[in-house]
């Protein structure tokens, strides 16, 4: 349901479109952007500017997965293309370089960044964002950020805070596994806090409360990502993203990727039983099988469970998502494994540790610790940051 407040709402993009001259005006634009990146009548950001007259959009960057978002997960896009529609250049920042070169960069006075995070550490657009702006501090090109909501809710912070010294693409900054916060404030914080530095300006949006998910406002929703259907994908997302770290599927392949869960050797009556004996708020497991058509287990029926979300309010992904991991590691210790294949091009850590952004979580799991206990130990890093993030909040 869509709540009335709807009327007052605002997109980033929006707001810069109704302002182009005083953003825009007399200078040379660069769009990061993906199929996501529209206004409220699905109308593509990269056509807006391209028709407008303020605003001289003479380059597109493209984040993870591409421009089109038909690429798949962890999939170096080598290719820079010409935009069949607005006939301007496509620089791919997932290829041979992860940010803009000072040749991309060289014709341009500003660079804008609009593209749908989903409320999570495990999530390359951020990244993206704060290499593009390291380049752009580099280079002395503004950068500017319109602005979307955080897809879960702006009040929520759960899980560990990556420790230094396990960075990664999907882990650049000490942050939680659930941020709480919007790209923009993101984009301030890691401005401020981490050496940054960039000319750096917020289009942020109108009507936008921290405790609404995304599909509470009438914010559009295109899929950011091949596997990131809905905002109910996002919702688990940060639970159900660390089987990535394992040879368990995340469900890619099915119609609910992130949202199942399982193996070929997975009772999944069994795997429910145990994970309802752990009694986990605003959560309700489904026992099914399923067959993936691509990447692990591509082929095989599984058996596993299906995650529903019966209330969100109560319901914290990331201890959830620990609980189900730690669940079928002593369940099936005879058939679990780590992922054992590099992630996200780590070559020297267990990509479940690229993921947790620390070791710590898969020891916890391996020697069996409570969940109480795990989560206890992220309750200092979540204060800290939770403190931290306040002097950048914009809603």
């Amino acid at each position: 349901m869509k709540t009335m407040e709807a009327t007052t709402f605002r997109l980033g993009l929006e707001k810069a479109i109704a302002d182009s001259r005083e953003l825009f005006g007399g200078k040379k634009v660069g769009l990061i952007c993906n199929q996501a990146t529209v206004d409220r009548h699905f109308r593509h950001a990269a056509d807006l500017f391209a028709a407008h007259e303020n605003i001289n959009l003479t380059a597109l960057f493209g984040p993870q997965h591409g421009i089109r978002g038909d690429v798949q997960d962890n999939m170096v896009e080598t290719a820079h293309i010409v935009d069949e529609q607005t006939k301007l250049p496509v620089y791919s920042l997932y290829s041979e370089t992860r940010e803009p070169t000072a040749e991309m960069l060289a014709e341009l006075d500003t660079v804008v960044f609009d593209l749908q995070d989903v409320g999570c550490r495990v999530y390359t657009f951020i990244y993206t964002m704060a290499n593009a702006m390291k380049a752009c501090a580099a280079h002395n090109v503004e950068f500017i950020v319109l602005d979307r909501p955080n897809p879960i809710g702006g009040t929520n912070v759960e899980g560990n805070v990556l420790e230094i010294g396990h960075e990664s693409f999907v882990g650049q900054f000490p942050i939680p596994m659930r941020h709480g916060l919007t790209v923009g404030e993101l984009a301030v914080l890691f401005n401020k806090e981490f050496g940054i530095g960039c000319d750096l300006k917020i289009v942020g949006m109108d009507g936008w409360n921290r405790d609404k998910y995304l599909d509470e406002t009438d914010a559009p929703w295109v899929m950011p990502s091949p596997n990131m259907p809905t905002v109910d994908t996002a919702t688990v997302f940060p639970a159900t993203v660390y089987f990535e770290g394992t040879q368990i599927s995340e469900g890619r392949g099915t119609t609910r990727p992130f949202e199942i869960v399982g193996a070929p050797y997975v009772n999944g009556r069994a795997y429910k039983q145990a994970l309802d004996r752990l009694e986990l708020p605003g959560v309700i497991f489904r026992e099914i099988n399923f067959l993936p058509t691509f990447q692990k287990h591509a082929g095989s029926v599984c058996g596993g469970v299906i995650v529903h979300v019966s209330d969100r309010l109560i319901f914290k992904p990331v201890i959830t998502g620990i609980a189900m991991v730690k669940t079928l590691y002593h369940l099936y210790p005879d058939d679990f494994e780590w992922k054992n294949t590099a992630y996200e091009y780590v070559f020297d850590r267990n990509p479940f540790d690229v993921i947790a952004g620390t070791s710590e979580t898969r020891k916890q799991i391996e020697q069996n610790t409570s969940l109480e206990e795990i989560e206890l130990s992220w309750d200092n890093g979540v204060k800290d940051f939770k403190k931290l993030s306040e002097r950048y909040l914009l809603y």
